[in-house]
């Protein structure tokens, strides 16, 4: 199906940009050592066999509620949706709720249109502390896309945007991830474990379509919960993953 005029010149003006900047995919500051565990908010989410201070830990969005019952009080980072920080919507108004008071390591939130400045008072609002904060325009989730898959996506419409979930999944791999270990992220799940509204996940098949790709190349993904494993063909982590790509020592995690 050709795209119309008007999105044939949006997917233009927007490679070009891109390939006139050159922006640099976001990555850790400090490479990551062992596996990390990408955890979202879907509604059922399960502790990684072997889980232990050598595994990295980021949270999306509101997904940082369930990490109390893992024991983890900070996680490495965090990917925020921009309309979290001040939206109205369902979703929006839990996130703040449940962050409200909490801690993440760097913080990163996704395409926010205001100034930095607008954006550190609209956190503090909601009580959500950080050892840093970083924006990710529409150019760095491209320069991160195209870092691990190779290509360009230039996000024209529903069907080439991906989520919050599988960005995080690019950034731990761009940061020399040993395994990447999804939990709580179900393409084919709808809801959020921090309300009971039940909304539609977003770029579903999108995601679905990049996790497989990602493992078709070779890429250790694997996921902690065993429904996901069994509809989507992601490898379950099990202890043969764990003496595959433990870390190799303990590390301290950074506290509040």
């Amino acid at each position: 199906m050709r795209l119309p005029w008007s999105e044939i010149l949006t997917k233009i003006r927007r490679s070009v940009v891109y390939r006139i900047l050159r922006p640099r995919a976001p990555s850790h500051p400090v490479a990551f050592t062992g596996p990390v565990v990408v955890v979202g908010s879907a509604p059922v989410s399960t502790v990684p066999v072997g889980f232990s201070n050598q595994f990295h830990v980021i949270t999306v969005n509101g997904s940082q509620s369930i990490l109390d019952r893992w024991g983890i009080d900070v996680p490495d980072a965090t990917f925020m949706q921009f309309n979290q920080v001040e939206g109205q919507t369902t979703n929006a108004i839990h996130v703040r709720k449940v962050l409200n008071g909490r801690r993440t390591g760097l913080l990163y939130v996704v395409r926010w249109p205001k100034s930095f400045d607008a954006l550190q008072q609209g956190i503090a609002a909601f009580n959500y502390a950080y050892d840093d904060v970083k924006m990710v325009n529409r150019l760095k989730r491209m320069a991160m896309y195209e870092a691990v898959m190779g290509g360009l996506n230039v996000e024209i419409d529903d069907d080439m945007k991906f989520s919050n979930g599988i960005t995080a999944v690019f950034y731990a791999i761009i940061s020399g991830a040993k395994a990447v270990i999804i939990s709580g992220i179900n393409p084919d799940s709808s809801g959020h474990v921090y309300n009971d509204a039940n909304l539609k996940r977003l770029h579903a098949g999108t995601d679905k379509q990049i996790l497989q790709a990602l493992i078709d190349r070779g890429y250790p993904i694997y996921t902690a919960d065993l429904e996901v494993a069994t509809a989507s063909g992601v490898p379950l982590w099990t202890e043969e993953a764990l003496m595959r790509f433990g870390a190799a020592s303990p590390r301290e995690r950074s506290g509040p």
